[in-house]
């Protein structure tokens, strides 16, 4: 009798253990053709600053213009402050650092929404892995994003004459959020072949996702009325770590990480469920 209960114990424990974990093919996949991965980052970034005399410094200099002009608006025009209990006051560096995650984040959306499209080719006459498209479009826009927080840290020294320890916990923030923008990448580019709307629709997103977003106002200044949207903003944590760690020179709580490990992770997931699904007709659509 034991015996039986044995066998049966060591067949569905090495069941278990051939099973194929959630998402164990896709990091094997992903590992295995990392050249191809790193080929089309490469050429993402040379092909966005191609014939330009500039090159990557436009990357740089698109921030720092939107900085100045809001800067000017709201600092300046307007008499904005951070307000009181913010990890600094300075008015330039509070703005600017809410805006790094924002744009990481809407510039790889808004480019992964037609991405599948103009890869249209290569996705149809070869057996190409369409989900690394806004994969290699994530981590080319990091290239930029990377030289423009090495600015914000400059003026941090300069200007607070502090950088953190905290900094170590970066990486981490910036993989989640990468998660989080992925994972609506994949939802947004398989829409778009479908749906040829969903790219402008998105702009309309953005746009209203923006100023929910607490980059010009902090947290306290918002209506209170209007608080919960701060608390359902998948990208407030981020906004709130990032100024963190680079101004603050504090450690990002943990109710921060949680909030967007959570986002990140379950947006993850579900856009990779959902883009394999959408896959299938892609060929057919294209």
């Amino acid at each position: 009798m034991c015996g039986a209960y044995f066998v049966r114990f060591v067949t569905c424990y090495h069941l278990f253990l051939n099973q194929q974990l959630p998402g164990r093919q896709f990091t094997r996949n992903l590992w295995d053709r990392r050249e191809l991965l790193l080929g089309l980052v490469k050429r993402d970034f040379e092909l966005r600053y191609k014939g330009s005399v500039a090159g990557w410094i436009w990357g740089v200099v698109h921030p720092i213009v939107l900085l100045v002009s809001y800067t000017f608006v709201f600092s300046v025009c307007l008499k904005q402050s951070p307000g009181p209990g913010e990890v600094t006051q300075n008015f330039p560096l509070f703005l600017f650092a809410g805006m790094l995650p924002w744009l990481l984040f809407s510039e790889t959306l808004q480019r992964s929404s037609t991405s599948l499209i103009e890869q249209s080719t290569l996705i149809t006459k070869t057996v190409f892995p369409s989900e690394m498209v806004p994969i290699a479009i994530f981590l080319s826009s990091l290239v930029s994003h990377l030289i423009a927080v090495g600015l914000a840290l400059v003026g941090a020294l300069v200007v607070l004459h502090r950088l953190s320890p905290a900094l170590a916990a970066f990486p981490l923030i910036v993989a989640l959020l990468g998660l989080f923008a992925v994972g609506l990448a994949w939802i947004i580019a398989s829409l778009q072949v479908y749906l040829r709307d969903t790219a402008q629709i998105l702009l309309v997103v953005l746009t209203l996702w923006f100023w929910i977003t607490p980059i010009f106002l902090s947290e306290q200044r918002f209506p209170r009325r209007l608080r919960f949207l701060l608390l359902l903003n998948p990208l407030t944590p981020m906004v709130r770590a990032y100024r963190q760690m680079l101004l603050g020179g504090t450690w990002p709580q943990g109710g921060e990480f949680l909030s967007a490990a959570i986002w990140g992770v379950a947006t993850f997931v579900a856009g990779g469920l959902f883009f394999r699904y959408m896959k299938r007709g892609f060929a057919d659509v294209l």
